[in-house]
């Protein structure tokens, strides 16, 4: 179980939330949306199945995503943000406005060889 004393200052804390290698971009994906794992693997393909599972794993364990799956042949799972989730909206959308201004700045500087 996590608590405040196991973390040095407040980053630490969430770096240990979001700071997986796709979870802050599977967090970024179910922001108004609720998708099935495929949905999520064609969204970044880089990710590796196993990965993308371990990731979906952490980021329930901490009440990020919610899981739901229903009684169905094949079963079907879904992923959304949990309430405490959705709190991570505003520093999302800030990783992606910076992540815009950066590409807009690599973009206009020449790239050296």
């Amino acid at each position: 179980m996590k608590c405040a004393s196991n973390y040095n200052c407040p980053v630490e804390a969430t770096l240990d939330l979001i700071g997986g290698k796709y979870k802050a971009l599977i967090l970024w994906h179910l922001i108004d949306k609720t998708l099935r794992f495929n949905e999520i693997s064609k969204l970044i393909p880089k990710a590796t199945p196993k990965m993308i599972t371990q990731q979906l794993r952490e980021l329930e364990t901490d009440n990020l995503i919610v899981r739901v799956v229903y009684p169905v042949v094949p079963p079907k799972v879904e992923y959304s943000l949990s309430e405490f989730g959705k709190s991570i909206i505003p520093i999302l959308d800030a990783m992606c406005n910076w992540g815009e201004s950066y590409l807009h700045r690599l973009d206009a500087s020449p790239c050296s060889k």
